[in-house]
């Protein structure tokens, strides 16, 4: 029987462009048999003080940090802005990378951009890198139990 992975599902959504690539993403690993559960940062609203407060910032950093802490794996998309060809992910997506890696969660990558380099530091990190817009989709048939080494040939700076 395949255990079914909860998944951290990490990634800019501060658009309507980087809300759509995590949906596409939620929709493939939806169709994995090996995942079951998937958190998304910014799904469950914090309504119990402004945004932007102390208050409301610790209690989204708190919640988002207990939900790597009992997810399987971190999935991290790293295109943030495709339309400049920004070769740096979002800074609070690398976070969640290091601080999984760092707590030994595996880090699973995904790129639309495939012609990009990527910081050594964050290549390191990955369990897995799925570069490129047609090896992303490839992700719905990767075995998140058996987690095997995968990636595609990257230029590191």
């Amino acid at each position: 029987m395949n255990k079914k992975n909860r998944i951290y599902l990490a990634g800019p959504f501060f658009n309507e462009q980087q809300i759509k690539r995590l949906d596409e993403i939620q929709d493939l690993l939806e169709q994995n048999e090996t995942i079951g559960d998937i958190f998304r940062p910014a799904s469950a609203e914090y309504t119990d003080a402004k945004v932007g407060s102390f208050e409301w910032q610790s209690a989204v950093f708190k919640h988002d940090i207990n939900n790597i802490n009992v997810s399987d794996v971190v999935v991290a998309m790293l295109d943030y802005k495709i339309e400049e060809n920004d070769t740096e992910p979002d800074s609070g997506t690398v976070w969640e990378c290091g601080y999984a890696f760092a707590n030994n969660i595996p880090v699973v990558a995904v790129r639309n951009v495939s012609d990009l380099p990527l910081n050594l530091m964050l290549a390191g990190s990955l369990t897995a890198f799925f570069n490129g817009s047609e090896n992303v989709k490839k992700i719905k048939d990767y075995d998140f139990n058996q987690l095997m080494t995968r990636y595609e040939d990257v230029k590191v700076f």
